[in-house]
């Protein structure tokens, strides 16, 4: 069991994950509790984002990927919706503007049609902007580890492929040019993945708090790489090296 750090004690472990990827649970919650608007509770979420994103850049972690938006996620009421896609929008021209020059490279992985196409022009716009960049930014928008799947499945069936390995899946998941994550970390206290990167999860670490994601704070996020740090991974074997990191 790892301790608990102290605010003293910011300093990084000896081993930091080198890939990241949250479940951004609880802007809704955080917002109730408050007596605002779930938009609101969505505005401090981004807020939270960015400052957490700069904390592992600077940490030494070459990716983070954040579940921002699901497939199940149009659901929700459309003030909602709009008042998320109009966060996206802010944060897609700011990248365009002034976030290029922090070093990151930006892709948007999921299913974009569903997206108005002029918010899909500032997508395709970011993406360029930063493709000679380093540190690896993914936002996970309208997406399903289900459905990311059966794309792979698709584009592999289209392409005659008879026999299916895993590397052939693996080779044509959203999520390709960066890998699978170290740890996968879910704010907001439900213990589950909900439907967020199906297979590239196989052999990650776990990271579960009942924090809610705008309260989220550096001093957990270093909670998290202490845990990480302390974790044997074996990958199924017994005294197995650890893999390298791509």
């Amino acid at each position: 069991m790892f301790k608990k750090l102290k605010d003293k004690d910011l300093k990084l472990p000896e081993r930091v994950p080198q890939h990241v990827a949250f479940v951004l649970d609880g802007n809704g919650r955080w917002a109730t509790k408050r007596a605002l608007p779930r938009t609101a509770g969505h505005k401090a979420g981004a807020t939270k984002f960015e400052e957490i994103t700069e904390y592992c850049r600077d940490a030494g972690v070459r990716t983070v990927t954040a579940y921002t938006f699901s497939t199940e996620n149009w659901k929700r009421s459309e003030e909602e919706i709009n008042g998320i896609i109009s966060l996206l929008e802010e944060y897609l021209d700011d990248v365009i503007r002034e976030k290029y020059k922090k070093n990151i490279k930006l892709r948007l992985l999921g299913d974009e049609s569903r997206f108005p196409e002029y918010v899909r022009e500032k997508m395709r716009e970011a993406e360029r902007k930063t493709a000679n960049n380093e540190y690896n930014l993914n936002l996970c928008l309208n997406y399903g580890g289900r459905a990311e799947i059966c794309r792979a499945f698709n584009i592999l069936a289209e392409s005659g492929k008879k026999e299916i390995t895993e590397d052939d899946i693996s080779a044509n998941l959203y999520t390709t040019p960066v890998g699978d994550p170290d740890i996968i970390v879910r704010t907001g206290g439900d213990m589950r993945l909900s439907n967020f990167l199906l297979w590239q999860a196989s052999y990650a670490e776990l990271y579960f708090t009942p924090t809610l994601w705008p309260d989220f704070t550096k001093k957990e996020l270093y909670d998290v790489f202490y845990a990480f740090s302390g974790a044997k991974r074996r990958f199924g074997g017994y005294n197995v090296p650890e893999k390298s990191i791509k």
